[in-house]
């Protein structure tokens, strides 16, 4: 089977856009074009806009600037494109510390909460509060709360996400294994990868391996909460690790069986010789544990149909985690009332529907992701109601803490030494707890 690859998407996109600025392909809304026109008076002169992403991201983005500059074409904004995430945010802190941030940048919900105690970013809830083209209720409840820093938003999201399973419906197929339904179980989760796993050619080494995944203590938390479990002994204000309680050791260690007893997962050597997401893109992975941000790369395949699932549902009930990045304004921006009429359309229907017709975003207007913008039933994935909409209720944030980064990435660095067996879970965990501690401090 083969899909319209995200290039050709594109470049309708690019075709039509003057059209679905103003047209009613959108969801209803009032004009955007003429309520943003009305409230811009003052606001000219340039911006700069930073962002990371693929190439089909960053065409996303080119878009939303050429659509913004019709309405607006007295403010100019600059675009700055940085592929690589872990560039990207070097660059952001580096810009920051600098004192010579972009004047819009990216920030993961995760990361925001350091630049918003240095002081460094512009609060956005009270620019929200006088707008009359967006407001605080369009948006998905679960994509805005994690951006409040003591009490006052800073920043507007783009879009939410849980992670969910891709799945290569060909192997599945082969391995005569049922496609995941959207209450699938654990076990049914597990069955499905061992019989995928295969070693095709009988040399002794695995070719289709049933699961890939970054070993990270971010992929792991929503099976640890649908264990009952908990990373942290307080959501809000935590200080301290809960690794060792029953409930979310059960979870870490049925999570890290899979690799080390089940072997349905690339060892750290076979991780290392082909990342996880290239072998589902070459058709040798039953399943790959992903955010909504690969499906612009996926819809590129053409020798395999995919779709997606929720998580497999624990013991409680299902659990997925919050992967959100929002717009957030410099407070160093000396023009701001031009940044937020480009952050305030971006966030407004016509701008969402943009970036939405990417497949990047799971929307975080409601308007939006509820459309058929998003839904998109002649591209894939089909279950777009079933493993991203459905699931928002169960979506769940970690802490927004100042210290939450270095907290996250020491659980991972030690969580992924289990996971390839080269710990012990108990010892990872005493090391996790032990290495963390200055953190809560």
């Amino acid at each position: 089977m083969q899909w319209i690859s995200c290039n050709k998407i594109f470049a309708v996109i690019g075709g039509l856009l003057l059209v679905l600025v103003g047209c009613n392909a959108l969801p209803s809304q009032s004009d955007s074009g003429a309520a943003t026109a009305a409230q811009s008076a003052g606001a000219t002169g340039q911006i700069s806009f930073m962002v990371f992403g693929d190439p089909a991201e960053k065409a996303a983005y080119e878009a939303l600037v050429t659509a913004f500059n019709v309405i607006h074409p007295q403010i100019a904004v600059e675009l700055m494109h940085i592929p690589s995430q872990a560039d990207y945010r070097q660059r952001l802190g580096a810009d920051f510390v600098a004192g010579t941030p972009a004047d819009v940048v990216l920030i993961n919900y995760r990361r925001y909460a350091p630049f918003a105690a240095k002081g460094v970013l512009e609060p956005l809830g009270p620019y929200l509060d006088k707008s009359t083209l967006i407001k605080v209720e369009d948006f998905y409840a679960k994509a805005v709360e994690p951006y409040y820093w003591q009490g006052t938003l800073f920043c507007i999201p783009q879009n939410l996400s849980s992670l969910v399973v891709y799945y290569n419906q060909d192997l599945f197929d082969q391995a005569g294994v049922p496609y995941p339904s959207n209450d699938w179980t654990w076990a049914e989760f597990l069955e499905a990868a061992k019989a995928i796993t295969q070693d095709t050619d009988s040399d002794g080494m695995t070719d289709i391996y049933g699961l890939g995944t970054d070993a990270t203590i971010f992929r792991v938390a929503p099976f640890v909460w649908s264990n009952g479990g908990d990373l942290l002994n307080d959501p809000i204000k935590p200080t301290g690790l809960t690794l060792d309680e029953p409930a979310t050791r059960e979870a870490l260690q049925w999570f890290i069986d899979l690799q080390v007893v089940h072997k349905v997962a690339p060892d750290a050597v076979q991780e290392q010789a082909e990342a996880s997401e290239s072998r589902f893109l070459n058709g040798r992975l039953g399943m790959f544990l992903n955010s909504r941000r690969g499906v612009p790369t996926y819809r590129t395949i053409e020798d395999f149909a995919w779709d997606v699932a929720p998580l497999p549902v624990g013991k409680v009930g299902p659990s997925t985690i919050l992967h959100a990045d929002a717009f957030c304004m410099a407070k160093a921006t000396e023009n701001k009332a031009a940044a937020w009429r480009f952050i305030e359309y971006a966030n407004s229907v016509a701008g969402q529907t943009i970036l939405a017709q990417s497949g990047r975003t799971v929307p975080s207007l409601k308007a939006v992701a509820e459309s058929p913008v998003f839904l998109a039933p002649d591209l894939p994935p089909a279950n777009n109601q079933g493993a991203f909409l459905d699931t928002i209720p169960y979506i769940r944030a970690v802490p927004i803490m100042d210290s939450w980064v270095d907290i996250e990435a020491t659980m991972s660095e030690e969580f992924e030494r289990a996971f390839h067996g080269d710990s012990t879970l108990d010892a990872s965990i005493d090391a996790a707890v032990v290495r963390t501690l200055e953190f809560f401090r």
